[in-house]
């Protein structure tokens, strides 16, 4: 009698994600949310109970997931995709998340955080990333480009936004495992450093500089980006890729003001970031088992902190379509490794993974979330091209 009432709650909180219809067994019984054919069916091995639904509905069913608990009857993406645009309706007790969605924005704490998803295992970003092992949104110039092109390509356009000279000097902030220094030091003979907190990329990092044989030109750092300022260094060029949803909500005007420091009067600063159109805590799953700490900032909030640096914003662009691509591009990679990945990690932390790359793609094609490319120059430079294709 107890799970029938469950059951029935359970479905009663389901049937209010009806933009796209779908189906629910459970036991031999089936339910129809929405009208119309089902885009997908969800299979319930054993009820959720509503207040688990009602604490956070994003760690119930992800849980339910990862715990074998609930399938999805055919392609994973294609469910997720239907229904993560009902994102809005899902339930979240800040209060009782509090220490979840909240956590410390102390040094110790956000390099635990950090090296917490970035040092699982170099091998293991190695099987499902391309070969310039870049793990941010790529750029697909043509649509046959292949996820490799397609980083590429990223790496090249915001090289050639930086407008790069023999000689400059570039900072990357968050220089995961190196890729777009060795380029810009190859292609345009620059000068550059790259921090991170991740350990894995350092040592990653750096077996790359020296079989590149670029030691004269670059060098990477474990460093936080509040450490800058007081590292005498200064530079031409600033980038930073993916980075800044790590540092918090609180401290984003920080972030711009230590870029601001040790960038040269007149100097390039471009951030590539995951934003969202409003200001949002966060996705709870996410942050309990992916990103911990991981905030999405909003494009206006971070338009506005680098106001206050006197940061003059040049352009402005949306390749959220591109991460969706990207993210497609991952999932299919992951999958065609299972087997040397099942050797590495268990059964739940493989359907945790696929789960996170699938539901991110569904994300970005839903509009929930955006990845933007902000350029701007500390104060005023009238010494770039005026045309945004330069």
């Amino acid at each position: 009698m107890l799970e029938q009432l469950e059951e029935k709650a359970m479905v009663q909180f389901l049937s209010k994600f009806d933009e796209h219809p779908f189906l629910i067994k459970f036991q031999g019984r089936e339910y129809q949310i929405g009208t119309g054919t089902p885009d997908f069916t969800v299979n319930f091995k054993s009820v959720i109970p509503v207040g688990e639904l009602l604490n956070s509905t994003s760690i119930a069913l992800g849980e339910a997931y990862m715990d074998g608990k609930l399938e999805i009857e055919g392609n994973l993406y294609n469910a997720l995709d239907h229904f993560l645009g009902q994102m809005g309706k899902f339930s979240t007790d800040e209060k009782a998340l509090k220490k979840l969605i909240h956590t410390s924005l102390s040094k110790k704490n956000q390099e635990k955080e950090v090296t917490s998803h970035y040092d699982i295992g170099n091998d293991f970003y190695k099987l499902w990333l391309d070969d310039t092992l870049n793990y941010s949104c790529a750029y697909f110039k043509n649509p046959d480009d292949s996820l490799y092109q397609a980083q590429v390509n990223k790496v090249d356009y915001i090289l050639q936004k930086l407008y790069l000279k023999e000689g400059m000097t570039l900072l990357d902030i968050g220089c995961g495992w190196g890729f777009l220094l060795i380029e810009a030091a190859k292609k345009y003979k620059i000068k550059g450093t790259g921090i991170t907190l991740s350990h894995e990329q350092y040592a990653e990092f750096k077996k790359r500089i020296e079989e590149e044989h670029l030691q004269n030109y670059l060098d990477v750092e474990l460093m936080d980006y509040r450490d800058l300022p007081k590292s005498g260094k200064t530079f031409d060029r600033v980038v930073s890729v993916g980075m800044v949803e790590h540092v918090g909500r609180e401290n984003y005007q920080l972030f711009n003001d230590c870029v601001s420091q040790v960038l040269n009067d007149g100097g390039v600063f471009l951030l590539h970031f995951i934003s969202a159109l409003k200001e949002h805590p966060g996705d709870a799953w996410i942050k309990k088992y992916i990103f911990p700490g991981g905030v999405v900032p909003s494009l206006r909030e971070m338009v506005s902190a680098m106001a206050e640096d006197n940061f003059h914003v040049l352009d402005v662009e949306n390749l959220r379509l591109h991460y969706n691509k990207t993210l497609l591009c991952w999932e299919k990679n992951f999958t065609e490794h299972l087997d040397e990945i099942s050797k590495m990690f268990d059964q739940r932390f493989i359907r945790m993974w696929d789960l996170y790359l699938s539901a991110c793609a569904a994300t970005f094609h839903n509009g929930i979330i955006d990845l933007h490319q902000i350029l701007a120059t500390k104060g005023v430079n009238n010494n770039l091209p005026m045309v945004r294709w330069y």
